[in-house]
């Protein structure tokens, strides 16, 4: 599988608690914080979730 980078970009104050619990389950922290990742149907779709909060890069 692909390796993909996921970075915050935006804050999760605000956000739904299903967004919040969404990006903690990728694995960020904070804005800035990024991760590396297999590229798997369930990170991806996660990732679809929460678009606007983050940012990806192949590698």
């Amino acid at each position: 599988m692909a390796k993909i980078k996921i970075t915050q970009i935006k804050s999760v104050i605000d956000r739904s608690e299903r967004q919040k619990n969404t990006v903690q389950a990728l694995g960020l922290r904070k804005i800035n914080h990024s991760v590396e990742v297999e590229a798997t149907p369930a990170i991806i779709g996660m990732v679809r979730k929460v678009n606007h909060l983050v940012a990806i890069e192949s590698l």
